[in-house]
């Protein structure tokens, strides 16, 4: 099990107090039992009995008490079998959870039902990625709380892939455009392997254009990429607003258990957008998505356009890169396929979890320091 950072005495208290209270008086009144019979069976008293009718199943009274018990045992078993047998049969359902269907059903990501699907990659300080890694090399906070539990873990995850691939077409990247679409074509065809993978291409300049939706024909991506002829203004805020509201939280697609990003070629400078970054960083937030980014600001120096993709990125999880030329772009395309085919899941029940739209902060390290992980820093919770 992941360690928890806070150990609140309270947590095993809130599993089914009335089971607990019920096990006590049962374990009690079992030791009592042998005390008792020899000393006066026929006095006790029927308050002792109803209490007793319990244990009175597995520890079973002798011939002369059973006129005597049979009466109360018979009203009060019948309704007292269910609480002892159902808490302990809920308890035996969280002791052995069923990580492999968790992980595979499509409720792994509703949070409707009090579940948190989180990915995450791990890497050592020169970039690496860290393979192998166990549940308990991890710790994890939900809103400043330990989870209640975790009900999933999986390394190197095999999800289907919700790629959404962004280009800023406006006229500061005229010059250098021909290369990025190349550059975009090639890690489609890289990135989406299996028949389950799904990507969708837009560009933007003032507007946002989706030149082709979902799919994984690669030819029909290729065209898609090909079409976009810059010109324009830059509205980066407005492009990734709509590419998370529109198809990556597109409810109507039903919330299925795939793993969600955009990769975002730009050069972070928006200067058209009616949008505010802060807003766009929530909308991925809401839509489970992971921002890639790759600026195409070739010189030395970074610009607020750059800290613009740095915040995007790290705020959902997600890396920037600043390839020094257009032509090492490709490089940047094949870090983040690697990233996406080396990434982590888990799922896990928070705690003291209420339905009522709040941002619950998420923090995840890896007990090895020599380690960073990088995540999400949190969700939405839903309304009922």
């Amino acid at each position: 099990m992941i360690r928890q950072l806070s150990t609140p005495a309270t947590k095993t208290l809130r599993w089914r107090p009335l089971f607990f209270g019920i096990v006590l008086a049962a374990a009690f009144s079992a030791a009592a039992l042998p005390a008792q019979q020899p000393a006066s069976p026929p006095a006790a008293s029927p308050a002792v009995q109803t209490a007793q009718a319990p244990a009175a199943q597995t520890t079973q009274a002798s011939p002369a008490q059973q006129p005597a018990t049979q009466p109360a045992a018979q009203t009060t078993q019948a309704p007292a079998a269910p609480p002892a047998q159902t808490p302990a049969a809920q308890q035996t359902g969280t002791q052995a959870p069923e990580p492999p269907v968790d992980v595979n059903a499509p409720t792994v990501v509703r949070l409707g039902v009090n579940e948190v699907n989180l990915i995450f990659t791990v890497t050592d300080k020169h970039g690496k990625y860290i393979p192998n890694l166990r549940q308990n090399d991890f710790a994890l906070l939900d809103d400043q709380k330990a989870p209640t539990r975790v009900n999933s873990f999986h390394q190197q995850i095999n999800l289907p892939l919700r790629v959404g691939v962004v280009i800023d077409a406006s006229t500061s990247i005229r010059s250098r455009f021909q290369f990025e679409q190349q550059s975009a074509t090639e890690f489609l065809l890289q990135v989406l392997k299996a028949k389950s993978d799904r990507a969708f291409v837009m560009g933007f300049d003032v507007t946002p254009t989706v030149t082709q939706d979902w799919t994984n024909n690669i030819d029909a991506l290729e065209t898609g990429v090909n079409r976009m002829r810059p010109g324009g203004g830059t509205a980066l805020f407005d492009a990734v607003y709509t590419a998370c509201r529109d198809k990556l939280l597109d409810v109507s697609r039903g919330q299925e258990p795939v793993r969600k990003a955009i990769v975002l070629l730009s050069d972070g400078d928006d200067n058209q957008s009616r949008v505010h970054p802060d807003e766009v960083i929530k909308e991925c937030e809401r839509a489970e998505t992971i921002i890639y980014a790759i600026s195409t600001n070739w010189t030395p120096s970074r610009g607020k356009g750059d800290a613009v993709l740095t915040q995007m990125a790290e705020e959902t999880g997600g890396q920037v890169f600043f390839p020094p030329s257009v032509e090492e772009m490709s490089s940047s395309f094949q870090a983040i396929e690697e990233e996406l085919r080396s990434q982590y899941a888990l799922t896990y029940t928070p705690a003291d979890f209420k339905y009522d739209g709040a941002f619950r902060t998420i923090y995840l390290y890896c007990n090895d320091r020599r380690y960073q992980v990088r995540a999400k820093k949190g969700y939405f919770a839903p309304r009922q």
